[in-house]
């Protein structure tokens, strides 16, 4: 009988145990299969309630400082604001609408005055306005003065920015420009610089990005010839560097903060208005930012709020999904990307803003929820929390 070479048969046993691993193997996988991501569930639709028409932003504060969170939405097509004080327990009282200028689209809040009352700054894009009302003992407001801008103020923000002491206040305006005012300290402004940047501003944000005590602004430009997040770096005397700027998504909305690599060091949130998508910007802690890293949740993302919703103290980002009518909940791994898939829940028509909603109950303080305010059905939506208890101060949200 002829016999097969030694090397030969040793490549014949070696495919047969190659396919004896294969097959070994695949009948492992087959018993043990593991099992995909499942996220957590820890929100539902608790109640929803009437707003003026299509509200555009959310802000939560407690205004007539009894302890318990109100809210406040920007109504762009009555042209009013809606005031809902809080009962303590996630219900509210009914709205009480407060004229406004023509088009309110967000607000700054901040003790403009230095009355210890909460006071409003509206950009009121309609009218080409800035306008301030002051907060009063009861919670209410009485309007203050307004300011002429040109033009189509659409995002607002307030800090600090000349060292004084006294807030101030900073308009991204539609037709590529920045315009400062500095506060005067009884609810008054000073006009202060203009600045003619970027590409269709659509949002501005505050936070002190390279940690000199000086504030610096983040802002995001939707025009199809930038889709770009700037960087202004702040001199601390009321004027800025001049900016930088990092490639998002195409048509970024809203820009935030919070610190997604738990490495202490600010990095950005910014969501895109097209291909469905958001993008993280992990800071170097000298107001530079790595590049982007993209991810998504539902169609048409146009607000997120980032923040830690299932304690293990990374944060996490919540996601209002225009055009799929859900809120997504993204859970984050701690190094600026994110499990998958999120958890998502419908919402009434048209989720527009988030603002996150802090509770205190006779037992401790909780943060139990969020509200949404839905630009279709002229409503504020609140989801509360199935019991996570408050671990910190909540990150900061992002301002449309």
């Amino acid at each position: 009988m002829r016999q097969i070479p030694a090397v030969r048969q040793g490549h014949a046993a070696t495919r047969g145990l190659r396919v004896t691993l294969v097959l070994g193997l695949l009948a492992f996988a087959g018993c043990v299969q593991k099992d995909s991501y499942v996220p957590p569930d820890l929100f539902y639709l608790f109640a929803t309630y009437p707003v003026g028409k299509n509200p555009t932003s959310v802000t939560t504060a407690d205004f007539n400082q009894d302890g318990l969170t109100d809210l406040i939405t920007t109504n762009i097509a009555n042209n009013s604001l809606s005031l809902l004080f809080g009962n303590g327990d996630g219900t509210f009282k009914d709205q009480v609408q407060i004229e406004a200028a023509k088009e309110p689209r967000a607000l700054a809040l901040n003790d403009y005055n230095g009355d210890g009352w909460m006071d409003l700054a509206v950009a009121c894009a309609g009218s080409d306005h800035v306008a301030i009302f002051l907060g009063l003992a009861n919670g209410h407001f009485g309007q203050g003065q307004r300011y002429t801008v040109n033009k189509t103020p659409v995002s607002i923000a307030s800090g600090d920015f000349n060292g004084d002491q006294k807030p101030d206040l900073v308009v991204a305006l539609r037709n590529d420009k920045v315009k400062v005012f500095l506060g005067n300290g009884d609810g008054t402004f000073t006009e202060g610089v203009l600045y003619e940047y970027g590409d269709t501003p659509t949002s501005i944000a505050v936070a002190d990005l390279n940690r000199d005590g000086k504030p610096d602004l983040a802002v995001t430009n939707g025009g199809p010839m930038s889709s770009a997040v700037s960087i202004w770096l702040g001199k601390g005397d009321g004027t800025f560097q001049k900016p930088t700027d990092y490639r998002t998504g195409k048509r970024p909305l809203v820009v935030g903060f919070a610190d997604f690599n738990n490495d202490q060091l600010t990095d950005l949130l910014v969501m895109n208005g097209e291909m469905d998508t958001f993008t993280i910007f992990l800071g170097n802690g000298d107001g530079t930012f790595q590049a982007g890293k993209e991810a998504g949740a539902d169609a048409g993302p146009v607000f997120g709020l980032a923040r830690d919703f299932n304690g293990d103290h990374l944060p996490d980002v919540a996601v209002a999904n225009v055009q799929s009518n859900d809120l997504s909940i993204l859970y984050g791994r701690g190094d600026g990307t994110f499990q998958y898939p999120p958890q998502n829940y419908k919402t009434k028509g048209g989720p527009f803003a988030i603002a996150s909603l802090a509770l205190t109950t006779k037992h401790a303080a909780e943060e139990p929820g969020l509200a949404i305010a839905n630009n279709g059905t002229g409503s504020v939506s609140i989801f509360l929390h199935r019991g996570l208890k408050a671990s910190g101060a909540p990150a900061a949200q992002a301002q449309s």
